[in-house]
């Protein structure tokens, strides 16, 4: 496939995005970049803005906007991405950080932002039915035939919920992301640059909306 998109993807936890943003990543042969995976990689390596993220993560404080745009700096600069193009996950999530990369992509900018759209009572049911294998991270959803003990196809391990997807937990985050998220969508709203996606759908027709707003994106930039 033609490479070479630049793209924002939002949306609440339990809209999909991590499944669209890997199908979409091998589509358009581009890296998916996850905020929380480079996060954890640049504390895990040590380095200078991992050192910073780390001491405020460690005094249990949310890493600031500095370090984030740094950090997606840093990232948006290697090579992969400076020739192939990205889908950025995880960032922006202030609108300090999306002035902040409209100058870091000043020469090359944003194909389009993604809203991935799910009513909060459709996100509650597909998160509270999530399961996750305590060992390897497997993720599986309860159908209510669930096995009993149940253990991971892959390893072998617990097959558990975790114990942040009780619905009071699920309702406090998605108070938070949407308290953090309006001014956001408002923000690309204006621009012109939010294309909101119907994530209801099944897998495969989230996919081609995905695919059909994106080459339209690309093509009229």
């Amino acid at each position: 496939m033609t490479a070479g998109v630049r793209l924002i993807i939002m949306g609440r936890q339990g809209a999909g995005k991590g499944t669209q943003c890997q199908r979409i990543s091998r589509h358009y042969v581009v890296p998916h970049i996850s905020t929380g995976d480079i996060l954890r990689a640049a504390v895990r390596e040590g380095t200078e803005l991992g050192k910073m993220a780390k001491q405020v993560i460690e005094a249990g404080r949310l890493v600031g906007d500095d370090i984030m745009i740094e950090i997606i700096r840093e990232r948006l600069e290697q090579d992969d991405a400076r020739t192939r193009g990205y889908i950025l996950d995880g960032f922006p999530r202030t609108v300090a950080q999306a002035v902040a990369l409209d100058g870091i992509a000043a020469e090359r900018p944003i194909h389009s932002v993604l809203d991935l759209d799910v009513p909060r009572d459709l996100v509650i049911q597909r998160i509270s039915a999530r399961r996750v294998c305590r060992d390897c991270g497997t993720n599986y959803v309860a159908t209510g035939q669930k096995r009993d003990p149940w253990i991971c196809d892959s390893c072998g391990g617990d097959v558990v919920q975790r114990d942040d997807d009780t619905p009071e937990s699920i309702n406090q985050r998605l108070d938070l992301y949407e308290s953090q998220t309006s001014p956001l969508l408002e923000f690309y709203g204006q621009g012109g640059r939010l294309v909101e996606i119907d994530g209801s759908l099944s897998p495969d027709e989230v996919f081609e909306a995905l695919t059909v707003a994106i080459d339209v994106a690309r093509t009229s930039s």
